[in-house]
């Protein structure tokens, strides 16, 4: 190019420019159609939902263990999902779509459940979960299936306490969209319970933005102050692929009747998971114990760990996390799954260990000796089959 004069040159410029926007308009105009194919195009009060997951019955359950399962783990884990449907026909994906259980056998559950097999009984509703499209508009529709996502979380919560429960301590996890539904789960349910709320080792609400004073130091359930406190709430979200500022001035939160409104200005809640604290305070990566690709893993198998792959730090609610080591660890190649949370984990065994002392402290003794059995033997777990939808 640079042999060219005059006006060959600009020519040659210009032509270069032109095929770059060009580009670029393709790759936005692209996106648009994506978007435009997951919108239901029908509004959510004359929309017909898809039928309700039954949860007296084991198909819907990702996750259930079996009743010989738990002797030697201590506590009840209750796992809530990300979103693995993207959109299109529906506002809520039927519970037994192929693609969307696929992705959560494969990917969500062995990433982010799978820090918690060896906490105790892990225990995953199916759910008819609000899609990805309706994560990409502030349309009241989109606040509508996800308020319609939570029935189902709730129903299955109230079978896993008349049918499953029995006295041992609980953790409640939510991931994402998830996260969002065991936030309300844990204040309309958890927190005003007396026996469930004694019983509460710990909460995690994973990529997930929810209001700090909502778990201030004098909430019934306040934020995580050390990793040796029980019943507290550890929080965090990261931004992907929009900017911190972005992802705060969409985030939804509920109010107090349960309706869905905008963070407006209020500050989010950082517990850093590195340090197991509510602190602003930066994590090195000396301090990330152990991250892991799990997707594609059976239930029972243990992942790799890397360890010092990331250091982290909570900056105005935000979680900060900085690129990890190892070239393993690849975001999604699909600009839909590039939306969902990654697959992999990068504070898997920080989270294994965080949990286990909270179950720890709230018990008054390790529960997790060392010398524990394999995971293979200490848990059994009957995943739901891939069902096509009827």
């Amino acid at each position: 190019m640079w042999g060219l004069k005059g006006f060959k040159r600009w020519v040659f410029l210009g032509a270069a420019v032109m095929v770059v926007l060009l580009l670029a308009a393709a790759w936005i105009m692209r996106v648009e159609i994506i978007r435009t194919t997951l919108d239901p195009r029908v509004p959510f009060q004359t929309y017909k939902p898809p039928g309700a997951p039954i949860y007296t019955e084991a198909r819907a359950w990702a996750l259930l263990p079996d009743g010989r399962s738990g002797s030697a783990l201590p506590a009840d884990v209750f796992f809530i999902g990300p979103t693995t449907y993207d959109g299109g026909k529906h506002w809520n994906s039927p519970w037994r779509d192929q693609e969307a259980w696929r992705m959560t056998l494969r990917t969500m559950l062995p990433n982010y459940a799978g820090p918690y097999a060896r906490v105790g009984r892990v225990y995953a509703p199916h759910y008819r979960q609000a899609s990805l499209y309706s994560q990409l508009t502030l349309r009241e529709d989109a606040r509508s299936a996800r308020r319609f996502a939570y029935e189902d979380v709730l129903a299955a919560f109230r079978v896993w306490r008349q049918t499953h429960d029995t006295g041992r301590p609980l953790v409640l996890v939510g991931v994402e969209q998830g996260g969002l539904l065991a936030d309300r789960l844990l204040r309309e349910e958890i927190a005003p319970d007396g026996d469930l709320r004694t019983r509460l080792a710990g909460v995690y609400l994973i990529e997930t933005v929810v209001p700090a004073d909502q778990y201030g130091d004098s909430a019934t359930i306040p934020a995580c102050g050390t990793r040796a406190q029980a019943g507290c709430v550890v929080a965090w979200a990261t931004p992907r692929e929009r900017g911190a500022r972005e992802m705060l001035e969409r985030s939804l939160v509920w109010n107090e009747r349960g309706r869905l409104v905008n963070l407006d200005g209020r500050p989010a809640l950082c517990v850093n998971p590195l340090l197991g604290a509510r602190s602003d305070a930066p994590a090195p990566d000396k301090d990330n114990l152990g991250a892991a690709v799990a997707t594609g893993f059976e239930w029972n198998e243990r992942p790799a760990f890397l360890q010092r792959q990331v250091g982290a730090r909570c900056v105005g609610g935000i979680l900060e996390v900085g690129k990890p080591k190892s070239n393993v660890f690849k975001p999604a190649r699909g600009w839909a799954d590039r939306l969902k949370v990654p697959p992999y984990n990068l504070f898997y065994l920080d989270l294994e260990v965080d949990a286990q002392a909270r179950v720890s402290a709230l018990v008054g003794r390790d529960a997790y000796p060392r010398a524990a059995p394999p995971i293979e033997t200490s848990i059994q777990v009957r995943p739901s089959p891939v069902n096509r939808i009827d």
